[in-house]
């Protein structure tokens, strides 16, 4: 299905380990939504990479091939997806369901890149959906709210196949999504729509489950367990990892690969990551946070361009401090990344 993906051109240098990295173009024609990618504004889109699975490189790369793209404007944010399939299956049609019981696409945005607040949509190859927004990832004690909408959000699927029919064949299915920028703008943490050249924390996932033909049905067997594809790999089987997300910059061209220029806070947040990771290590070994960054020797390697990190005491327990040219960024107990310009207090 389709042509060969492709990939930004990058202005500077990407930290190594960097997430993935896409130019969304503006979309001077808003394509129409319908699950079919014949609009203009698809086709001058570029191409994601094709998916890996969710825990990177150490894994087998996915058996049918997964891949998006992105453009935008004014009022949405339009994401569209192709999936390989040979056998189109679905079941749930109520919305809001766990549509992840069933093989779908998801898409997982966190505006600001603080790891909080952040938003989630999943679709099915029928066309039902579920979106939600966590408070904070759940392995930091992170709550969802199911009852939060994208409000005005639109989407289509087409099939190219028949769902739900074992008798045949299929090849996949597509799939476009509108999200309106004014339902996430009350926790966005910046502004909505973005300014062109800003950079927003962006994932996509598949999730496919194992089926086999029982007549002209399709049965999930009972104790499957599915595959996750993803777009930027998570390293471990878990989506709620935003820091581990790609990065998409919203350029003012239309369409187009476009160049991704690299933010000046590009080795920092790296360096938190490695951070966050390293201070969940400890926590897991010892029970309990560390008090010194000399507790998290061994468990990560800095990054000797930045200067040394620190940890301190805050009003709710123990706090990261990474200075960084004219800022200094936190990481508190929840997880929870912060920036100040440097002159101000740490607080």
């Amino acid at each position: 299905m389709g042509c060969a993906a492709t990939g930004p051109q990058i202005d500077g240098i990407l930290p190594k380990g960097h997430p993935r990295v896409y130019v969304a173009g503006v979309a001077e024609d808003p394509p129409c939504i319908d699950g079919s990618l014949e609009d203009v504004a698809w086709r001058r889109a570029a191409w994601t990479a094709d998916f890996v699975d969710i825990e990177g490189g150490s894994k087998p790369p996915p058996r049918l091939r997964t891949r998006a793209k992105m453009c935008w404007d004014a009022e949405y944010f339009y994401v569209a997806a192709e999936l390989d399939e040979p056998h189109l299956w679905s079941t749930l049609t109520e919305r809001d369901s766990i549509i992840y019981h069933d093989n779908d696409f998801e898409i997982f945005i966190d505006p600001d890149g603080d790891r909080f607040g952040y938003v989630e949509y999943e679709i099915n190859t029928l066309g039902t959906e579920m979106d939600l927004r966590m408070d904070r990832p759940y392995r930091n004690g992170g709550v969802f709210d199911l009852s939060w909408d994208f409000d005005g959000v639109r989407s289509a699927v087409a099939l190219q196949g028949t769902v739900n029919d074992a008798s045949d064949r299929d090849q996949g299915w597509t799939v476009e999504i509108a999200i309106p920028w004014a339902s996430m703008a009350d926790s966005a943490g910046r502004a909505c729509p973005p300014r062109p050249g800003e950079t927003w924390w962006v994932n996509f996932s598949r999730v496919q489950w194992p089926v086999r033909v029982g007549g002209v049905r399709y049965v999930k067997p009972e104790g499957a367990r599915e595959d996750n594809w993803v777009w930027s790999p998570q390293y471990a089987i878990d989506m709620h990892r935003p820091e581990y997300w790609g990065n998409v910059q919203f350029s003012a061209d239309a369409g187009g690969a476009g160049t991704y220029v690299v933010p000046a806070d590009a080795a920092v947040r790296m360096q938190l990551r490695h951070l966050i990771n390293a201070r969940e290590r400890y926590r897991s070994l010892s029970g309990g946070p560390p008090e010194t960054m000399a507790d998290l020797a061994g468990l990560w390697t800095p990054d000797e361009s930045l200067p040394p990190p620190t940890i301190r005491d805050g009003p709710g327990g123990s706090v990261m401090v990474q200075r960084a040219g004219n800022a200094i960024w936190t990481v508190d107990r929840r997880g929870k990344i912060r920036r100040r310009p440097a002159h101000r207090p740490d607080g």
